[in-house]
């Protein structure tokens, strides 16, 4: 198996991507460390990673808190002795027009996407540079493309972004792997989970999730480019599309980006 032996942690794998990353990487032989800030789903997703054989350590841990974050690195380190990648997947979203969305929403988008991956960066990076490993962010389209009524979650992910190209300069020279993978619409929990413009949870997807890449294929596929080593990952036609024209003709763009977004179940443009 072409990790066997070597250590993943990924943050959020309680359902989606996250949990996603955990079975797939896992199944190649990693010894996967698993984060999430609800001990129920954490249970559920550790019954799973069991179900299949894989060797696994459970953090309860909120992303958002740098308290976590650096304990999640010590247990990792205390259970396997090692860090080899790390996937920072934890991130939640939301859907509101910024005119009517409370800045505490925004900061809680912030808290997780950004923060999140900023804390579990800093405190894995050590043993990260020690193994010539991998760090790698989920990001989004929403990371090279901004959407109107997800603007806190457009900022997390440029923000993101920017901090990882900043970061690969940086230890470019160490052996380190950093990548971005953009995942274009997934069909996962984020969008149930999305947050309003008060924060209560938006609890049903305005987008049909039947046409979308499962979770399962995004990890098959975040594996694949981990292993090649990666710089960038963008998936599915309309994510590439996204981003190629938003760098060419980004005034076209964002009167198509509106009317995109205007289509949606319950738009807040109606």
């Amino acid at each position: 198996m072409k990790l066997k032996d070597k250590v993943v942690i990924v943050t959020g794998a309680t359902s989606g991507i996250g949990e996603a990353c955990a079975l797939v990487f896992g199944k190649e032989g990693a010894k996967v460390v698993i984060t999430g800030r609800n001990e129920h789903k954490l249970a559920l997703s550790s019954q799973l990673l069991k179900d299949n054989g894989v060797d696994f350590l459970a953090v309860l841990a909120d992303a958002g808190s740098e308290v976590d974050n650096k304990r999640m690195a010590e247990e990792a380190l205390k259970a396997f002795g090692r860090i080899d990648i790390l996937i920072n997947n934890a991130g939640i979203s939301m859907r509101a027009l910024f005119e009517d969305l409370d800045l505490e929403v925004f900061r809680r988008v912030m808290d997780t996407n950004f923060w999140g991956t900023v804390y579990a960066t800093k405190y894995c990076l050590p043993a990260i540079i020690e193994a010539k490993g991998s760090v790698i962010g989920i990001s989004s389209i929403n990371g090279f493309r901004g959407t109107p009524a997800r603007t806190a979650y457009s900022a997390s992910k440029y923000a993101m972004n920017g901090f990882f190209e900043s970061l690969r300069t940086e230890v470019m020279h160490e052996g380190v792997h950093v990548m971005v993978a953009a995942p274009g619409f997934t069909a996962s929990n984020i969008r149930n989970n999305a947050l309003t413009a008060h924060g209560e949870t938006q609890g049903a997807s305005p987008r049909d999730e039947g046409k979308m890449m499962t979770a399962y294929e995004v990890a098959e596929e975040i594996l694949k480019a981990t292993l090649r080593r990666k710089r960038d990952l963008v998936l599915t036609v309309q994510g590439k599309m996204a981003v190629f024209l938003n760098k060419w003709i980004p005034g076209i763009m964002d009167g198509m980006v509106f009317r995109e977004m205007a289509k949606e179940k319950d738009s807040p443009f109606k």
